[in-house]
């Protein structure tokens, strides 16, 4: 039975007995604690934790799932993958065991010609919680699952919470029997590798408390309304049902491993390292196209992070596997996209994105692989040359920090050379480098509030009636005041506060827009000045500011009203991002799609994907054709719609942002038509006029554009003129010919520099005969040190090095080292002819231990090797160094 078709199954089943078909959550989780979804019940989380009414009483999905805890051991085992799904079903206080159990098992073992899986129930064990008698009777009684096929389990095993106070209960597992001949006779008690678990049916039915341990937590009592939680991972399932060992050899993953092994020419099952390799090209390859699909781009923080590390990891062991730097991705993304677009039919729309991102990562990566490679041997040479066995956490975190280096790929190339990384410290210097942005980050999108608040908040009061679009004023009551993290009655002049409305004209960051300021005041009371609003949970509107005077409280009638022009200015920019969007796209065509903007008042940045930069031409050209179509003073509408019919009029969505069934629509005339639910001008005309500022990459495959518009973009233009002015009347030179007249100025300097840059390397080396004559002898070796003038660049120390090397011949050993401060840093220089090789000299050897007397490293080849280091007072004492070692072998 195909993945597909196990899928379909599943929801149908649980559709045919009264549950909600809720579509895959993104795998970027809403969840502020976390990074992506790690369970099929995270999207679910705020209904079993009390914080939202759900929906729906009953619910089934196949939730898309990311775990990176096991990253490095993805490829190692045929059980760890990066990205899996589970299957599960629901009921919020509807059902409890007496359903639960007999649906799992009518759906595991109904005849696959009425619609289940057709497992046969002689194969499959269940296991429950030490004391739950009533579960342990509804298999035995209810279903007929014989009693020796029951066991019990303790708290480890068959309890579960979620670490938290909240829901809390016993589980009950299903386990299927694969045979003998994969172990011992006895259940799930006796071999989990024979018993493997399928699915896992957790009963909410208590409430845990504060405090205790993971295996000892005190029990409050029993649920109001007790919950049905149910996970059977899809990957194992398939193993299952379609008969093999393993989830690489399931027809998903096992279509991209196959298509692997063909394309590097390495078969399969032929040599464990090979396996391990293909595994992890076939695991990172389909959680990259899953983690595109959406939304997340490769960067060096947070989900962006993830996805870099995986595809770099992929890259480099595709160039293992082959044994050639051949790019193998563009086809094996297209292989896990067909192999995945029966259950997630939307990756056949967003193909030619997710091959965009993807590619654009590997041209990047394989740009500075050889570079970063390069870095590695030398850190990894000088760690053996100080006789150590552990590459320093600085050199790994330089790897990450300058070439992007995932530490894991850092880990597998130290392995591979038999070393070892210092991981702590890397660590610590990644912890320091994120702190302040991560604290900065967190103190304004969540303030000092745990999220449960907000939660509370929401459920409390229901979402917030924003009526921005309309109005910029209105009267309002408080329903919610939060001062240092805690719900509070009354805030007072000076406190931070944080305020729920009923209703509010004041928009909340969302979609690149910035949140409105402006006052709360409640007449009479006091006054809160609004410096920033957020959504921390969907549908509720956070007021963040301070008490200028007086006192807020709870259930006081205010007046919201925000700061008008300042919201104008933002709408104007907003506005504008979505003219540029769309001539971009006329410019580069559809692949040029967003990945982010912020619009702030008269000025914004678009960041955009694409291959390479923009050149002057093109900027040029979208920058006309923007303003040509807002001085047609186009009418600008926004209605809401389906989804669907939204899509099907050619309104562009965000790649990878996740929308409802309702969706509101912004268009300008035939020229835009955008998904967006932020604010903007009545008609194009209200721009005035658009400057485009520069473009330029943040980060693998995205470039970024920013403008000034309205007044912003008038005085920016003001500015322009009156330098060009200045440079006109300095240069005495007509404005239309100062291009020409600058280039000809910076011509004759770029060739006078050539010619001083000529002028001091043939001084230099006038000096090359001079000290190969004045040669010092040390037993049979020659040696030759010198300090050059400070300003002496490595190439031109390089070049002295060789030809005094050349002139001393190779009668005899003969060493030269010369050094010299060509930018405040020191350089040294160190060759070797060919007998002084021949008797022990190395360049490589001597250059490390003068870098070292510098402060600093180097390395290099046997015969030319160049070092440096911070302390340039040293030099002469390095130079020392080298002869005494010299002196010393001879």
């Amino acid at each position: 039975m195909e993945t597909a078709e196990i899928v379909r199954r599943f929801l149908a089943f649980f559709e045919k007995n009264g549950h909600t078909v809720v579509p895959s959550a993104s795998l970027v989780a809403d969840d502020p604690t976390l990074l992506f979804v790690p369970a099929g019940m995270v999207p679910f989380k705020p209904y079993f934790l009390g914080q939202r009414t759900p929906p729906y009483d009953r619910a089934t999905s196949v939730q898309k799932c990311i775990r990176t805890i096991d990253i490095e051991e993805v490829g190692k085992t045929s059980r760890h993958a990066t990205f899996f799904q589970m299957l599960g079903n629901f009921s919020f206080g509807d059902y409890f065991k007496e359903k639960a159990i007999p649906l799992a098992w009518e759906l595991m073992t109904a005849p696959v010609a009425d619609g289940g899986f057709g497992i046969d129930p002689a194969r499959l064990w269940v296991t429950v919680y030490l004391d739950d008698d009533e579960a342990e009777a509804i298999w035995r009684e209810k279903v007929g699952v014989p009693a020796e096929r029951i066991q019990r389990f303790g708290i480890e095993e068959n309890y579960w919470s979620m670490g938290v106070p909240g829901p809390c209960g016993p589980c009950s597992e299903i386990f299927y029997d694969r045979g003998p001949e994969y172990g011992a006779e006895g259940g799930p008690a006796a071999d989990e590798n024979r018993y493997v678990e399928v699915w896992n049916l957790v009963f909410m039915q208590y409430e845990r408390g504060e405090g205790g341990t993971k295996k000892d937590y005190p029990i409050l009592g029993d649920l109001p309304r007790k919950n049905i939680d149910t996970g059977m991972g899809l990957e194992r399932l398939a193993t299952v049902l379609q008969g093999v060992d393993n989830i690489y050899e399931t027809d998903t993953l096992g279509r991209i491993l196959q298509d692997t092994a063909e394309r590097t020419g390495v078969a399969y099952g032929s040599d464990e390292r090979s396996d391990v390799m293909l595994r992890v090209v076939a695991d990172h390859v389909r959680s990259a196209v899953m983690l595109a699909s959406d939304g997340v781009r490769p960067s060096n923080e947070k989900g962006g992070y993830v996805l870099r590390r995986i595809l770099r990891r992929s890259i480099r062991n595709l160039r293992l596997l082959s044994g050639t730097d051949t790019s193998f991705l563009h086809d094996l993304t297209r292989t896990a996209i067909t192999a995945m677009e029966g259950i997630y039919p939307e990756l056949r729309t967003d193909a030619e994105r997710i091959h965009e991102v993807i590619e654009a990562e590997e041209k990047h990566f394989s740009d500075t692989l050889r570079s970063g490679t390069a870095l590695f041997n030398r850190a990894a040479e000088k760690t053996r040359a100080a006789g150590g066995t552990t590459v320093s956490g600085a050199d790994a975190f330089q790897l990450h920090d300058t070439y992007g280096f995932p530490i894991d790929l850092t880990l597998e190339m130290a392995a591979e050379q038999g070393l070892g990384v210092d991981e702590d410290t890397f660590r610590t210097l990644m912890a320091e480098q994120r702190e302040t942005a991560k604290r900065d980050a967190k103190a304004k999108k969540l303030g000092n509030a745990d999220v449960s608040v907000y939660g509370r908040l929401l459920e409390n009061a229901g979402a917030t009636d924003f009526l921005g679009y309309t109005d910029h004023e209105a009267e309002s009551r408080v329903l919610g005041l939060i001062v240092d993290g805690e719900s509070v009655g009354a805030a007072s002049a000076g406190d931070r506060v944080e305020l729920v409305l009923d209703r509010t004209p004041f928009y909340a960051e969302s979609g690149g827009q910035l949140a409105d300021k402006g006052t709360v005041t409640a007449p009479g009371r006091g006054t809160v000045d609004v410096e920033d609003v957020q959504k921390p949970v969907p549908g509720l509107f956070v007021h963040r500011g301070t008490v200028r005077e007086g006192t807020l409280a709870l259930d006081d009638r205010v007046e919201a009203v925000i700061d008008a022009d300042r919201r104008a200015s933002v709408s104007r920019s907003h506005s504008a991002t979505h003219l540029i969007h769309s001539a971009l796209r006329n410019a580069l065509g559809p692949s040029a799609g967003q990945a982010g903007s912020e619009n702030q008042p008269g000025r914004l940045r678009f960041d955009f994907t694409a291959s390479k930069p923009l050149g002057t031409a093109e900027l040029a050209e979208v920058e006309d054709e923007v303003n040509t179509v807002l001085s047609g003073d186009i009418q600008v509408r926004d209605f809401q719609t389906s989804l669907e019919e939204a899509l099907s009029m050619g309104a562009l969505a965000m790649f990878g942002e996740k929308y409802g069934d309702r969706v509101r629509v912004v268009e300008m005339s035939d020229y835009s038509r955008e998904l967006c639910g932020g604010t903007h001008v009545a008609a194009t005309g209200q721009l005035g006029v658009v400057k485009l500022l520069g473009e330029s990459s943040v980060g693998s495959g995205v470039r970024r554009v920013e403008a000034a518009v309205g007044i912003d973009a008038f005085r920016r233009l003001s500015r322009e003129s009156l330098l060009v002015g200045q440079l006109s009347e300095q240069l005495k030179t007509p404005r239309e010919e100062l291009p020409e007249r600058i280039d000809s100025i910076v011509a004759r300097l770029r060739s006078a520099e050539k010619e001083i840059e000529r002028l001091r390397a043939a001084q230099v080396l006038e000096a090359a005969g001079e000290l190969a004559a004045g040669a010092r002898r040390h037993g049979p070796a020659l040696m030759v040190t010198h300090r050059a003038p400070d300003g002496t660049t490595a190439d031109d120390l390089r070049r002295l090095a060789a030809d005094v090397r050349q002139r001393l011949g190779e009668d005899g050993p003969a060493v030269v080292a010369v050094a010299a401060v060509p930018e405040d840093r020191p350089v040294v220089v160190v060759a070797v002819n060919k007998s002084g090789q021949d008797s022990g000299l190395k360049a490589g050897d001597l250059v490390g231990l003068a870098a070292r007397a510098l402060g600093g490293g180097g390395g290099g080849k046997p015969d030319l090797a160049q070092g440096g280091g911070s302390d340039a007072s040293a030099v002469d004492s390095a130079l020392d160094a080298v002869e005494q070692r010299v002196a010393q072998t001879s």
